[in-house]
């Protein structure tokens, strides 16, 4: 299977430039750590043809479903979060040639409308990545007190203090909110000035879904474990839909280019990978940044 080809299900992100920064050896085993449907994986592991030593997580129990021609080939499936398959991996003393992390919510996600992520499809409000745990957006967006609602819109969704305050009071007084139409349509009466193309809710629901699926704590405790999961000469790739992530991976590989000596990590993309350029045929790509980095 070439590079451009994939499942019709989902089009991988920076597919080519994840190829040709992490170059996949025959014989290297591979760590997905956030499989998703196999994009990547599919690519990586057919040019590794190490299946036998390799692993994908996915906490989203609809994409586990999706990975299991690679489980018939012998590959490790965890059904867990990143960050708990990272430690237990470390636990276990694994180490992998080839290690990528993609951040972003895969289209399948958000197409399905009983996920509640997307306001285009309404839905419930859920928004859960992991269908066993108990918090959803329905409770956040019901249930969270006014400073709270407030922070999360503010420091999740990049809106300033006073537009933040504006949508969690318009949220409180329209509960109960029960589904992601309705949720929207909450935010854009209480939008102040003119929109064109983004959807005055597109930040708040985003805020939303960091705070269900707590994503940035996730990003923030992976990082320093990455390079306990490579071996010598690995490289991993980190992929990000947005500035909170990104900033997490930029620190901490900037963190590690100013250690010296100390260093683990050697930073091979001063500038991240930019999808609005590097893939412009995929518009799940236009905000997403790679970096790469490989274990001295």
């Amino acid at each position: 299977m070439s590079i451009k080809e994939h499942p019709p299900l989902h089009v991988p992100v920076l597919l080519e430039s994840v190829i040709a920064l992490l170059q996949p050896q025959s014989g290297e085993n591979y760590l997905d750590l956030t499989a998703g449907y196999g994009g990547h994986a599919r690519v990586v592991l057919e040019q590794t043809d190490n299946y036998t030593e390799s692993a994908l997580v996915d906490r989203d129990d609809f994409a586990i479903a999706h990975l299991g021609e690679f489980s018939e080939k012998g590959t490790r499936l965890m059904h867990t979060d990143y960050l708990s398959a990272a430690k237990q991996l470390v636990e276990e003393g694994k180490q992998f040639d080839i290690i990528l992390i993609d951040l972003g919510v895969s289209s399948p996600q958000l197409d399905m409308q009983a996920r509640g992520f997307s306001f285009q499809h309404d839905g419930p409000l859920d928004m859960r990545m992991d269908n066993r745990q108990s918090l959803t957006a329905e409770t956040i967006v019901n249930t969270a007190k006014r400073n709270e609602l407030t922070r999360i819109i503010r420091d999740y969704g990049d809106e300033s203090q006073g537009t933040a305050k504006r949508y969690a009071d318009a949220i409180i007084a329209a509960r109960p909110i029960q589904t992601t139409g309705q949720l929207a349509d909450v935010i854009k009466q209480s939008h102040v000035g003119k929109w064109q193309k983004i959807h005055p809710a597109t930040r708040t629901f985003q805020a939303i879904r960091i705070q269900v699926n707590d994503e940035l704590h996730q990003v923030r405790d992976v990082m320093p474990l990455l390079p306990r999961l490579l071996r010598k000469g690995g490289r991993v790739g980190v992929i990000s839909f947005h500035s909170l992530e990104d900033r997490i991976v930029k620190r901490y590989f900037a963190d590690q280019a100013r250690s010296g000596y100390e260093a683990e990590l050697e930073i091979v993309t001063k500038r991240p990978i930019d999808g609005a350029i590097q893939d412009v045929h995929n518009p799940r790509s236009r905000s997403a940044k790679l970096r790469v980095a490989v274990k001295k």
